[in-house]
């Protein structure tokens, strides 16, 4: 039998995946994460792969002086709380609790290999009066180029977090997932500082324990974190599991217990409303979510999913004449709406615009997004010029660094929501 090449090439991508074997790696620890499970003021979760060796090898040092790769000059020793080992990825995992609020900490672990390289991260404040930087966006996939741009740019700007809306990867193979984290080593600064992550899970990430396995997410992954104590409250949904049931009940119980907080934002993979016609409706989400949106005052939502550009001007649920596909605009009441996920995965056609539509697009971008005591400034970064955009004053991490590629359509670069009276 004669084999075409399209088939050959195919038969190689297979084979090529299913010998991968990450156990066979070695060496120091590496492929680290930062992730935010509790008060960013006084936690953070540290991930690493430790490759092979005993658990009990790693060992975890910090201190707020800078000692290098001097681990018996550190203050202070843990272990890991949670070890996993996903399709031969063996992950160690610690939860730092009872840090002082901004604050930089230093780090290196240690395995029977060796000591990693010194990285380090600074706690927030835990002032409701100080801004902070957020940037969100989703569906990174397997375009590696375009992934590792958007990946430097993180590292570039320096926001105090990253709000990731799903689909690491497309298919969830061990040799997919080694080459996710090793890209996400991208995110660290030139001087070794981390920034952390809520990560969301997506329809390509088919069960809810691989983020627990790779990131220590809540089981459920779907969970609340609070900035600034009452600065601003970010919800992490899960699209991809039963939305009207628990997830829903604790949703509404956490949103009436932080009535109080400045701003909300919520982010989830699939999109109520897509703006690509290939998209099916979000149909339970906008049956159990949107009416809790409304009636407790969420801010903004990050959807992903699509793979093109949209924002919408404030809007709410309606049953009225007048809305389009349940929502009307609403100005002084409504939610603002962004995304839909283009960290590198393929692009899609931006052709299904509503009425209340503020922007529309199709390239690789995430949002840059600024949060004030009294509003909250939103930008589209382009992504593709990664290479030639400067570094952020570290001083001065709310001013666009030299080249930045700032989206500028009809209604402006910057999408203001100023806060609710």
């Amino acid at each position: 039998m004669k084999l075409n090449s399209k088939y050959l090439i195919l038969l190689f991508l297979f084979l090529l995946n299913s010998c991968f074997d990450p156990s066979l790696e070695h060496g120091v620890p590496g492929q680290f994460r930062l992730m935010l499970r509790n008060d960013p003021a006084s936690t953070m979760v540290i991930g690493w792969n430790y490759y092979q060796g005993k658990r009990e090898h790693n060992k975890f040092y910090y201190d707020v002086i800078d000692h290098g790769t001097d681990i018996e000059a550190y203050a202070y020793r843990a272990i890991p709380q949670f070890y996993s080992d996903y399709k031969k990825i063996q992950s160690a995992f610690i939860e730092l609790r009872n840090l002082e609020a901004k604050t930089k900490y230093y780090f290196v672990v240690v395995n029977s290999q060796g000591v990693s390289k010194r990285y380090w991260f600074e706690t927030l404040s835990d002032s409701p009066v100080e801004p902070i930087s957020i940037v969100a966006g989703g569906d990174s996939r397997n375009n590696r180029e375009p992934r590792l741009k958007a990946n430097l740019l993180v590292a570039k700007l320096r926001p105090h977090a990253v709000m990731f809306g799903g689909d690491m990867t497309s298919r969830g193979s061990a040799k997919q997932w080694w080459q996710w984290l090793d890209d996400w080593q991208a995110t660290i600064a030139t001087d070794g500082r981390m920034t952390p992550v809520l990560m969301t899970r997506g329809n390509h990430e088919k069960e809810n324990n691989i983020l627990e396995k790779l990131f220590w997410t809540a089981q459920e992954v779907y969970y609340g974190v609070t900035f600034g104590k009452s600065l601003l409250r970010v919800y992490v949904l899960n699209s991809e599991s039963s939305i009207g049931g628990n997830q829903t009940i604790w949703l509404k119980e956490d949103l009436e217990a932080h009535k109080e907080v400045n701003f909300k934002f919520a982010q989830y993979h699939r999109p109520m409303r897509p703006h690509t016609k290939n998209k099916k409706e979000g149909t339970n989400q906008y049956k159990f979510w949107a009416p809790l949106f409304y009636k407790y005052g969420m801010d903004l939502v990050v959807e992903s999913d699509s793979h093109m550009v949209k924002s919408t001007w404030p809007i709410s649920p309606s049953s009225s004449k007048d809305a389009e596909e349940g929502f009307v605009r609403d100005d002084e009441n409504g939610t603002v709406y962004v995304g839909e996920g283009c960290w590198g995965a393929p692009l899609r056609k931006n052709n299904d615009p509503k009425s209340w539509t503020r922007d529309i697009g199709s390239f690789n971008q995430f949002k840059w997004i600024h949060v004030y005591q009294n509003k909250i400034d939103i930008q589209t970064i382009k992504i593709d010029n990664a290479e030639v955009v400067g570094s952020i004053n570290p001083e001065d991490v709310f001013t666009a660094p030299e080249n930045l590629d700032v989206w500028n359509p009809n209604e402006g670069s910057i999408l203001t929501i100023n806060a609710r009276n």
